[in-house]
């Protein structure tokens, strides 16, 4: 079998006889194009820088944002399709208000996580939607666990960086 689509890449729910999602592998290669994201974890928090891609002569400068804020000890950088990271930061932002109304206290940052991950995994279970086109760096710091680095992938994967 040829290692384009030929007809396994018309939904998300669908896999190729090698067991491949090429959906999923589509929403990687957005994420690949999509310029670099780094996040490096020090002693006293973490750093997080994109490469800023200029797409078109005609935006405005500071539109095409790719660090968000979450809340005031919790940040998100994207990587991939901006308005995918977009979602991502505003569904962020609704998890944290959701916990931060029912516990009286901030979001944990691996809770947050893995929270995001599970709804981009949502995403890749279902045919009718397709996966989201971006990655999200995580960020979060807390007196208690200090600075924390989490990725999440478009696939729902997600990963704890120490170092």
């Amino acid at each position: 079998m040829s290692s384009i689509g030929t007809g396994y890449d018309l939904s998300a729910t669908t896999f190729s006889p090698e067991g491949r999602v090429f959906q999923v592998e589509y929403a990687n290669k957005s994420v690949e194009s999509g310029g670099t994201t780094v996040g490096v974890k020090c002693a006293d928090g973490v750093v997080l820088g994109v490469e800023r891609l200029v797409i078109s002569k005609m935006l405005v400068k500071g539109t095409q944002r790719r660090i968000h804020t979450v809340e005031p000890a919790v940040g998100l950088a994207e990587c991939g399709l901006v308005a995918d990271g977009r979602q991502l930061a505003n569904r962020a932002r609704a998890e944290c208000e959701n916990f931060r109304s029912f516990y009286g206290s901030s979001i944990p940052g691996a809770l947050l996580a893995e929270r995001l991950s599970s709804y981009m995994h949502l995403f890749t279970l279902y045919g009718h939607v397709r996966p989201f086109g971006a990655s999200a760096l995580i960020v979060s710091y807390d007196e208690q666990r200090g600075a924390e680095l989490y990725l999440a992938e478009p696939s729902g994967d997600v990963n704890r960086y120490f170092a």
